[in-house]
This record gives C-alpha cells, structure tokens and sequence, in this order.
C-alpha cells in the first residue's frame, strides 16, 4: 500500500509543519474541486488537543452505533476483526468514525484503552462526530482528538463496520483519503492532489509574507492611502505570483 502513496513520510512531517488553514492555501491552487465548499468539514469540530498541533494521516474507517447492544451479539468477534483491520493498513492513520447515534450522542468509542491500542498499531488520532472520554489518559497517550464532544460512558461500543466510506461533520472519507487536521478542522486531500500538496503550500504562505502581510507590516509611519496604495501593488504581485506558478484561472 505505501507504494501507492505520493508522499514520502518526510513528505508527511513536513506536512505537519504547517497549520490546516495554509495546507488549504495551497491545495485550492492545485485542486480541479470547488474550494468553497469541497474537502473540508463542513460542521464545527472540536480539537480537545490542541497543544498537540495538527496531526496528518491516512484514514482507516469505522461505524459506531453505541446505543445499540445488537451489534455485539450480531458479530461478536468485531472487535478482534476490526483490530486486524487496522493493523493491516500502514501508518500514520487518522481513525474517522461515523456514529450513527448523531446528534444525541450516547457514548464513546474512545477512552484510555482503545487510544493506546490505537496508538500501538500507528494511529496517530482520530476525527469522530460522536464523544471521546478519558481526555487527560488520551493526551497521556499522545492520541489527538477532533470531536462533537466528551461524555461518561462508553455504552453499546462496538465497530460495526469498517473499511468504507463514512461521514464525519459532513464530510464523505473514503480510507486511505490523505487527512490534515488541526484546531480549525480538517481537509481531506484526494490521491491525485497529493503529489503537489506540500511545494503549493510553501509556495502560497512565502507568497503571502513577501507581498501582502510585508506589505501591511511595513506601514508604519505611512498615511492611510499610502498603505493602501501599497497594499494594492501588493495584491497584484500576489495574484502575478500564484498565476505564474500554479497556470491557473480564477479569482487571482
């Protein structure tokens, strides 16, 4: 599988550098999708790690139904089953559950022991739209979370099924999809975006610094339409930029 994937893990670390926000800077350049509503959540997540920055990864997936006991006595060995699963998949992994109990949420897949399985078998953190619980053992762990919100209990928790697309804050993933994630929310890279992902990203937030943000930063002791006037040519020089690079049409 890691032969199908464009990015080298020094690719991904890199990657990681950068905030969710700038890694869209640069994949709305090279994407043929719309960025105004495509690849990213569309909901309001919550990062209940934040001081763990982004985490990137491919995503392995799974359907959580906690109100419901049937699930276990239907497949008792899901559990086993689904572990299998994700520890066939090569790391990093982001595990994006969809809960179908949403938006009453009845109890967590996640607590301190299944973050440190996880953990174990390369998963670097997980995108639910359902609860996490246990929060000091996850940091503990080193397990980041983007979630609805935290309860008490686990409930009925049982995978009941895996490997296929779910959908998480309104967002469709497919396993394997690249996922960046962070305080902001998370985007979701198609395989043929990337390849590209990294160069445009770096080359969209060096664009920013030395035309538009060197411009607003340099004011002082300007006049009002000077800064304007600056500000103007550096917007030009902004769009020259990224057309230059990226042979685009649009808004630039």
């Amino acid at each position: 599988m890691n032969s199908n994937r464009p990015l080298t893990h020094a690719g991904l670390l890199q990657l990681k550098r950068w905030n969710t926000p700038t890694i869209y800077n640069g994949w709305e350049q090279i994407t043929k999708r719309n960025p105004a509503k495509d690849a990213f959540n569309l909901e309001e997540t919550r990062d209940f790690m934040p001081h763990m920055g982004p985490m990137v990864g491919y995503a392995v997936t799974v359907v959580i139904e906690p109100s419901n006991p049937k699930h276990r006595k239907e497949n008792p060995n899901g559990w086993s089953e689904y572990r299998r699963y994700m520890a066939g998949v090569p790391g990093p992994k982001i595990v994006v559950i969809q809960d179908l109990d949403k938006p009453q949420v009845i109890g967590s897949f996640w607590g301190e022991v299944n973050s440190n399985i996880h953990r174990a078998l390369g998963c670097v953190g997980t995108i639910t739209d359902g609860a996490i619980r246990d929060l000091d053992e996850m940091n503990n762990a080193g397990f980041k979370a983007l979630a609805r919100r935290m309860c008490v209990g686990h409930a009925f928790g049982h995978p009941v099924r895996w490997n296929c697309e779910v959908e998480a804050f309104g967002r469709t993933v497919q396993p394997g999809d690249l996922i960046h994630a962070d305080k902001h929310g998370f985007i979701v890279i198609a395989p043929e975006e990337q390849a590209a992902l990294l160069d445009a990203a770096k080359f969209m937030d060096a664009n920013e610094c030395s035309t538009l943000i060197a411009a607003a930063r340099g004011s002082t002791g300007l006049s009002a339409t000077e800064i304007c006037d600056n500000i103007d040519k550096a917007a030009t020089e902004f769009g020259k930029n990224a057309k230059e690079k990226f042979k685009r049409q649009g808004e630039w």
